[in-house]
């Protein structure tokens, strides 16, 4: 092994000096949509700019009343989402931009229907929080699944299933065990003190979400300090244990990547799931009286 711990602080180098391409990750994959979308929401307001008499809209009556039935028929297409897979006359991303573009035009719908005004009641302002909460966390998925695999194809050279990871981690360890077993005492003890902790200890930060990179420099920092106290056969092994120590960095920054996506998919199901029920009263309350 030629390399000493210089190739693997390259190795990480190169990782740090390379630029996320996310940024053509935010750009829509149909535009035409998106523009789409952006007319039919300038067209509502305008409605609402004219509308006779210069009252806001009524819920009861004309454009407030077709507002909250147009957003209550929407939310029930956005529940059938996840049915999308039964469908094969329809594309996935068909079912998916229906479901983005139309939701934000449904959500501005809910505040026509309000008449841009703060609702009366429990069951008024519960509607209109968690209308904006689906809205919002809608957003923010979109946002989460256009940015987090670009973010670890380009930052991450270790895949994993989340499932796997814990296995994953603890076959790390056992490898760098290996590895020390024979090494002289001063790379043995700084192994036991300083490496095999972070390798054995899972270190998630959310810092991973905006660099799946972050703390990487600050964890090989004691390997690089080390290597001058250590012999050339010593030095080898330190080299392995530091792409390993990579390697379970890069296991940390998956786990909590896939895990925003996993909480992202609840934080905006669940409230979405409420809302659906409240609206089918408030259409039933209404339609009842």
């Amino acid at each position: 092994m030629a390399a000493s711990i210089r190739g693997a602080h390259r190795y990480t180098d190169t990782l740090l000096g390379k630029p996320l391409r996310i940024s053509s990750a935010f750009l829509p994959k149909q535009p035409r949509n998106l523009l789409l979308t952006l007319a039919g929401a300038a067209t509502l307001l305008a409605l609402c700019t004219f509308n006779p008499g210069g009252t806001p809209p009524s819920p009861k009556r004309g454009l407030g009343l077709f507002c909250g039935v147009a957003a209550a028929a929407v939310y029930v297409l956005g529940a059938c989402h996840p049915l999308r897979r039964r469908s094969r006359r329809i594309p996935a991303m068909m079912w998916l931009q229906a479901h983005v573009y139309l939701g934000s035009l449904a959500f501005l719908a809910v505040l026509v229907h309000s008449g841009f005004a703060r609702p009366k009641g429990v069951l008024g302002m519960a509607l209109l929080g968690l209308s904006a909460w689906t809205f919002a966390s809608g957003l923010l998925g979109v946002m989460l699944q256009k940015a987090i695999p670009a973010r670890m194809a380009d930052g991450l050279r270790v895949e994993a299933l989340y499932e796997r990871i814990p296995d994953l981690i603890a076959a790390l360890v056992a490898r760098a065990d290996g590895l020390v077993t024979g090494a002289g005492e001063v790379l043995a003890r700084f192994y036991a003190k300083d490496v095999r902790p972070a390798l054995a200890t899972p270190r998630p930060t959310w810092l991973f979400v905006l660099d799946p990179r972050a703390g990487r420099v600050g964890a090989l920092e004691p390997l690089r300090r080390t290597r001058s106290f250590l012999p050339a056969q010593d030095q080898e092994v330190l080299e392995e244990l530091s792409v390993i120590l990579i390697e379970k960095l890069e296991l940390d920054a998956q786990s909590v990547l896939q895990r925003a996506l996993r909480g992202w998919v609840v934080a905006h199901a669940v409230p979405a799931t409420l809302l659906l029920g409240l609206v089918a009263f408030h259409v039933w309350a209404w339609a009842a009286y």
